[in-house]
């Protein structure tokens, strides 16, 4: 069965940060490193985030030792699919709009409107 699973920006840099297990000010960092500085999480939102994916069983939190107030967290199997599912729905949006406007745009080498293919009620005609 295919899952339509639509994850936000933030959502994606947080599974993707949690590839190998982080803590919260490492997940903060490596999204921020990952999206090139487009998502910056602040602790409200990022703990809110990771208490959804939790909830959602995409991720889980590592035991900790006693004692020991940070808490780390790692991808779920579960995750990764979510996350696979993900990059691959990005990928077919890449690749329709490249279709449809070209590997450049949709602009021709004087900045002309280029276009590829014809679109027919919303829906690309091969």
């Amino acid at each position: 069965m295919h899952e339509n699973i639509v994850l936000t920006e933030a959502a994606y840099y947080i599974l993707l940060s949690l590839y190998t297990p982080q803590h919260g000010y490492g997940i903060m960092q490596r999204t921020e490193a990952l999206s090139g500085g487009r998502i910056h999480l602040a602790a409200g939102t990022l703990y809110g985030a990771l208490n959804s994916l939790c909830e959602k069983g995409w991720i889980q939190p590592l035991k900790t030792e006693t004692g020991s107030r940070r808490k780390e967290y790692q991808l779920t199997e579960r995750g990764q699919e979510v996350l696979r599912g993900e990059l691959e729905r990005l990928r077919q949006l890449v690749a329709s709009g490249d279709e449809v406007l070209g590997k450049n745009g949709g602009t021709g080498q004087n900045g002309e409107v280029v276009r590829k293919a014809p679109v027919e009620s919303g829906v690309l005609r091969r």
